[in-house]
Formats: C-alpha cells, sequence, structure tokens
C-alpha cells in the first residue's frame, strides 16, 4: 500500500494520500486547498489516478482543496450524509463502505466536533479528522458542535476499536504524527473522564478563541459546487421534463451512482446502471454507452448532478454527443415525486 502523510504548516492539517499500488487509483482525506499542486504533483510522481477526495467535516481552519482537485481530476468527492455542503458528489452513511482499487475504508458517524463529523477506519488505522486528536480531542463548542454527542463519539465508539489500532488525526500543533487507541486511553489528558457530564463540563470549560480563518473557511467549505462554466456547458434534461410523459420518453437514463448508493436510496425505473469510475470504458469504441446513444439520446444521473456533469464531458470528448444530464440528480428527481423502485438487500 502506497501511503503519505502530508502536511500544511498554516492550518496545521494533516492530508492523506492512499493507494494499494503504483499506477492506481488513489484517495486524499482533507485536502488544503493553498497545496492543491502539491497534491497533483505528487500523484504525477507516483503515477496515480485520483478517484475519490474525502472530507471528515466542514473545516473551520482552512479551505477544502476538494472542489479544486475535482475540477483537476474528475474525481468523486465524498462526505457524510449529514453535511451540509451544497454538492457533494457522494455522501456515505454510518458503517458505510468506501472503495477504491484494492482498497476499503468504512465510514464512521462520531458527531460532536461538528454534528456532520466522519472518521474513516480501514484494516490497522483510523483517521479520525477532528473528533480524536494526539492527546486532545476536537472542540465541540461551534458548527452544530456536542460535547455529549463527542462523547459517546469516542467513548463507544473510537475508543473500542482494538487497541493497536493507529490513530490518524487531521491537526496536530505540536508535530506529533500519529498515535494508537492504547496510547490515547491511557495517556490523553481529555479522556480520563468518568461520565458523559464530566467530559460536557471539562469541553465547556476550555473558552477557545474561534480559529481566524473561520469567517472565510466555513462559507468557502459550503460551497463546493461545480463552477457555473462546467454547468453551462453540459447538456440539461430537467426531471420535471422527464416526467412530464412518464413512463413514456424519449431518453435513456443512465445511474453513475455506485452500488451501494443503488442499494441504499434506490433507482429510477428501467434505468440503466454505468458506475461512474469506470464509465471511460463505457465510452470507448465498443463501449456501452457509445452503443445505447446510437439508438436513443441518453440523460445521465448520480446523486446530486456532481459525476453526471463531469461524465458528459468525458463522454463529449470521447465523440459521444447524444447524451446529456439531469441536474439535481437522483435527489432532485424523489424532490419532483419521480418514481423510485428497490432491490436487494442495502449493501453497508
Amino acid at each position: 500500500m502506497l501511503f503519505r502523510q502530508l502536511f500544511d504548516s498554516s492550518s496545521s492539517t494533516y492530508t492523506y494520500l492512499i493507494a494499494s499500488r503504483t499506477g492506481g487509483e488513489a484517495l486524499l482525506i482533507d485536502p488544503v486547498l493553498e497545496q492543491t499542486g502539491r497534491y497533483l504533483k505528487l500523484l504525477e510522481e507516483l503515477d496515480l489516478r485520483l478517484v475519490k477526495v474525502i472530507d471528515t467535516h466542514i473545516h473551520a481552519d482552512h479551505v477544502s482543496a476538494m472542489g479544486r482537485l475535482r475540477d483537476a481530476t474528475r474525481c468523486v468527492t465524498v462526505m457524510g450524509e449529514q453535511s451540509p455542503a451544497d454538492f457533494v458528489s457522494m455522501r456515505v452513511g454510518d458503517n458505510e463502505k468506501i472503495g477504491i482499487e484494492g482498497l476499503s475504508l468504512t465510514a464512521l458517524h462520531t458527531p460532536g466536533h461538528t454534528s456532520e463529523s466522519y472518521s474513516f477506519l480501514m484494516n490497522d488505522r483510523v483517521f479520525t479528522g477532528d473528533t480524536l486528536l494526539i492527546r486532545g480531542t476536537g472542540r465541540t463548542d461551534f458548527q452544530n458542535g456536542d460535547p455529549y454527542d463527542q462523547y459517546h463519539s469516542l467513548f463507544d465508539r473510537l475508543l473500542k476499536l482494538p487497541e493497536q489500532t493507529l490513530v490518524f488525526p487531521a491537526h496536530d500543533y505540536k508535530g506529533d504524527t500519529v498515535t494508537t487507541i492504547g496510547e490515547e486511553k491511557a495517556h490523553n489528558p481529555r479522556l480520563q473522564v468518568g461520565s458523559a457530564e464530566e467530559y460536557a463540563e471539562l469541553m465547556n470549560s476550555l473558552n477557545l478563541p474561534n480559529p481566524k480563518m473561520m469567517d472565510v473557511a466555513v462559507p468557502e467549505n459550503l460551497r463546493l459546487g461545480l463552477r457555473m462554466d462546467a454547468q453551462a456547458r453540459v447538456r440539461a434534461h430537467p426531471a420535471e421534463d422527464i416526467l412530464m410523459n412518464w413512463p413514456a420518453t424519449e431518453f435513456r437514463l443512465v445511474d453513475l451512482r455506485e452500488e451501494s448508493e443503488r442499494r441504499r436510496d434506490g433507482v429510477i425505473p428501467g434505468s440503466l446502471h454505468m458506475p461512474y469510475d469506470k464509465f471511460a470504458a463505457f465510452c470507448g469504441a465498443s463501449g456501452e454507452l457509445r452503443q445505447v446513444a446510437e439508438r436513443k439520446p441518453v440523460v445521465l444521473y448520480c446523486a446530486v448532478g456532481e459525476r453526471s456533469t463531469l461524465a458528459v464531458e468525458i463522454a463529449v470528448e470521447a465523440g459521444i454527443t447524444n447524451v446529456g444530464h439531469m441536474p439535481g440528480g437522483f435527489r432532485y428527481w424523489k424532490t419532483v415525486g419521480g418514481p423510485v423502485e428497490f432491490y436487494g438487500p442495502s449493501i453497508n
């Protein structure tokens, strides 16, 4: 496995690059906007293709590089389903798997620092965001933070992992790089409490100043949507137009979401499945999308319209022009009363 821990000195943020092999797929966790060029250079040097970018929560001390990396690489942006960010390609729930080639992470909803905070567990290590730090824990006094929620995230979730589990946080202000669950249980001063009430009293007495970047970072991190020029470039077929004569339609609908999303949330009846992570292959000389588009106009959809916008660009670059997308994606389709069908058990 390729693993790199990268540091941004201005915000004391750690960003993690993970891949199963040189020349393969990669993901980044908690990237910082000002370091975008560094990430892209490292990906090129290691011959990696960035396919997913994860933010553990809405950061208040730096602007995320998620949007910039998506625009540069067409990767999928990932956050927890509770995230208030406007456009995120893929939202995951508690205990849901996030996969790239050869690797899988499990999403753990660990609220407290913020209401949408997630940690991500992978084999012998866990990426804890700002929930569990090295000899500390994330503050709980803004962005819907709650010390009682954080107590349960810590004591009922993270601290029940095996003691040898490596802990990689989103920040460290002293220069430490890694710890373990066992070390933190034994030596973290904020964990030496006997009850949720005692922990809440400790956290509520900290009286910390707001992060200096908070007024800039939070609004920017809530607006991670696609550039307006990208949205304007691709052909749009609104859900309302498709529903006007439903179930008769002149289009063939194609679902770009991952199988776990489809089983969890349902699908539009009659739609084909061409997952975004393999979409370029469907656009090849003998690819299924090319064959379908020769017979009927194609409308691509995903969760919220981000992957479908990028996928239209990929298709057009491959010479397939009879293709557009559904703005707002599957979420908006449900909002306007579009039919949904479910199949099989949910995949976690």
